[in-house]
C-alpha cells in the first residue's frame, strides 16, 4: 500500500519546521489551506498526475445503471483487502483472534465489522429470546433479566477502547519484528457501546456491604469468567447491548456483554449471563494464570487491570510506502485507561526533537484520540515515533524503560502470536529509508 504525494515542491508561504526532519506546526491542519494551495499552483492534482487542460471523461461506470440498494450495506469489492487477520486461517475456534487492520482505516471508531476478537472456544449461537442474565450472591434479592427487560431500562451511551491484555506483546520480543500495526497492535479497538449501567441493576439486587467483588461469567463453552472489584461495577461498567448503533456482533459478545472502560480486555466479558457477588476474587484461570503480569526476577503482578496510557503511528507505518518526497499526514490513534488523552508529542528523528500532534474532536475517556501531524519529508531516512499523556499525567514509557520494568524475550520472537507477556504500551517507532520503505524499527 503506497501512501500518496502531496506535492513535490516547497512553496514560499510553508511554516518552517518545528522539530527535526520536516515536522510542522499542528496549525498547519487547521484550515491554512497552504498544502493544497501549494498542490494546485504546482499542476499536480491528488494523485500526483498533472490535470492540464484535459477535459473530464466519462468512465464506464458513468455510462450504465448502478446496482440496486441492497437491505444491508457492505464496503464496496475494492475494499476486499480491508480485514481483520486471523491467527486461525484454518478457522479452528479455540482461541482465535482477528486482528484490526489500523493501517488501513482511519478515524477513532473502529467499524463494528473489524472490531478485534478473541474467543476462547469460538463464537456461540446465542438465541436472544431465550438469553438470561441472572444477578445473585451476596445480594438482598437476586433477580434474572432477559434481553426483553434490559431494553426498557434506560440507557446510555460512550465511547469506549477494549484491549487485550496481550496486545502489542510481539515487542516484548529481542528484536522488533517486521510486521504491520495490525499485527503488533491489531487486539484493541474502539467504539460506541450503548448499553444499561451495571449500577442501575446492582441497586436494584441490594448489593451486601461485605461483598467487595463480583465474578462475571459468559455464557459460551468454556463458561469464561473473570473477578471484577465491586467498586468498579458501581462506577462505569455497563451491560453492553448495542455497538456503534447496532446490536453487538456476534463475535464481541453479543447479546450482551459486559464493558468495563479501560480495562483488560479479557474482564469485559462477553455472552454474559451471570454476576455473582462476592467477598473475594474467584482466583479464576483466566486470573490465576493465563493474564498474570510476568514481571523480571520470576515475580508476578497477580491483578493488573488498567490498560495503560499508548499511542502508535498508523499512517504511515509498515506495509506503507512513501513515494517521494513532499508533504504527508502522519496520523494514529492513542488512549489511555485511566482517562483522557491530553497531549501526543511525535518525533521524526528517533526522540532527539519532538513537535505536539493535533488531536481530532473532543477527547474522550477510556476512547481512542486520533492524532495527526503534518510533516514535509526530504527524502532523507526518518524515525517516526510518537508519546501520548493523559489527563492524570500519566506518560507513554519509553522501550528501555519498559523493558527495564517488564522485561523482554531471551530471543527474537518468530510469530506475532507467540505472546510473551502482558500489557506491553511502550512508544512504537517506524524507520524510513530514502526509497520510502518502512521497518519496525526499536529507538
Amino acid at each position: 500500500m503506497s501512501i500518496s504525494k502531496r506535492r513535490s515542491t516547497t512553496p514560499a508561504d510553508s511554516p518552517p519546521p518545528v522539530a527535526g526532519n520536516g515536522l510542522l506546526h499542528r496549525r498547519a491542519l487547521l484550515g491554512q489551506g497552504f498544502l493544497l494551495a501549494g498542490a494546485a499552483a504546482t499542476g499536480f492534482g491528488a494523485s500526483g498526475n498533472s490535470a492540464a487542460a484535459e477535459p473530464l471523461k466519462d468512465d464506464p461506470w458513468s455510462l450504465t445503471m448502478g446496482d440496486p440498494t441492497p437491505p444491508r450495506q457492505g464496503p464496496s469489492r475494492f475494499e476486499k483487502n480491508v480485514v481483520r487477520l486471523l491467527s486461525n486461517p484454518n478457522h479452528e475456534p479455540r482461541n482465535s483472534h482477528a486482528r484490526t487492520p489500523h493501517h488501513m482505516i482511519q478515524g477513532s471508531i473502529t467499524p463494528s465489522a473489524l472490531h478485534f476478537t478473541i474467543n476462547h472456544s469460538g463464537i456461540p449461537d446465542i438465541d436472544p429470546a431465550k438469553h438470561r442474565l441472572v444477578i445473585h450472591g451476596m445480594v438482598r434479592q437476586p433477580k434474572i433479566f432477559s434481553l426483553e427487560d434490559l431494553d426498557r431500562y434506560p440507557m446510555v451511551t460512550r465511547m469506549a477502547f477494549v484491549e487485550c491484555g496481550g496486545n502489542s506483546a510481539p515487542m516484548f520480543s529481542s528484536e522488533p519484528m517486521q510486521v504491520s500495526a495490525q499485527q503488533l497492535h491489531g487486539l484493541v479497538s474502539n467504539s460506541e457501546w450503548t448499553g444499561v449501567l451495571l449500577s442501575t441493576l446492582l441497586d436494584e439486587v441490594g448489593v451486601d456491604p461485605k461483598a467487595k467483588w463480583f465474578l462475571a461469567e459468559g455464557g459460551d463453552s468454556c463458561a469464561l469468567h473473570r473477578s471484577v472489584p465491586v467498586k468498579k461495577g458501581f462506577d462505569d461498567a455497563m451491560i453492553a447491548l448495542y455497538q456503534n448503533g447496532e446490536r453487538v456482533m456476534p463475535g464481541n459478545g453479543y447479546p450482551m456483554r459486559l464493558l468495563l472502560p479501560g480495562y483488560q480486555g479479557n474482564m469485559n466479558v462477553k455472552f454474559l449471563r451471570r454476576i455473582k457477588l462476592i467477598d473475594q476474587p474467584a482466583m479464576s484461570f483466566y486470573e490465576a494464570k493465563t493474564y498474570s503480569q510476568v514481571l523480571p526476577g520470576e515475580r508476578f503482578w497477580r491483578f493488573h487491570f488498567l490498560q495503560e496510557v499508548k499511542s502508535f503511528i498508523t499512517h504511515p507505518s509498515f506495509g506503507h510506502s512513501l513515494k517521494g518526497p513532499g508533504y504527508y499526514d502522519i496520523s494514529g490513534v492513542a488512549y489511555s485507561g485511566t482517562g483522557r488523552i491530553a497531549r501526543v508529542m511525535v518525533s521524526a528523528d528517533g526522540g532527539k526533537s519532538w513537535a505536539q500532534a493535533a488531536l481530532q474532536g473532543d477527547p474522550q475517556p477510556m476512547a481512542f484520540t486520533r492524532f495527526r501531524m503534518p510533516w514535509r519529508w526530504d527524502g532523507q531516512p526518518v524515525v517516526l515515533l510518537s508519546r501520548a499523556w493523559d489527563e492524570a499525567g500519566n506518560v507513554q514509557p519509553l522501550r528501555a524503560e519498559i523493558v527495564a520494568a517488564r522485561g523482554q524475550s531471551s530471543q527474537p520472537v518468530k510469530n506475532p502470536n507467540q505472546f510473551i507477556n502482558q500489557h506491553y504500551n511502550s512508544v512504537t517507532s517506524w524507520g524510513i529509508d530514502s526509497k520510502g520503505e518502512i521497518k519496525h524499527v526499536y529507538v
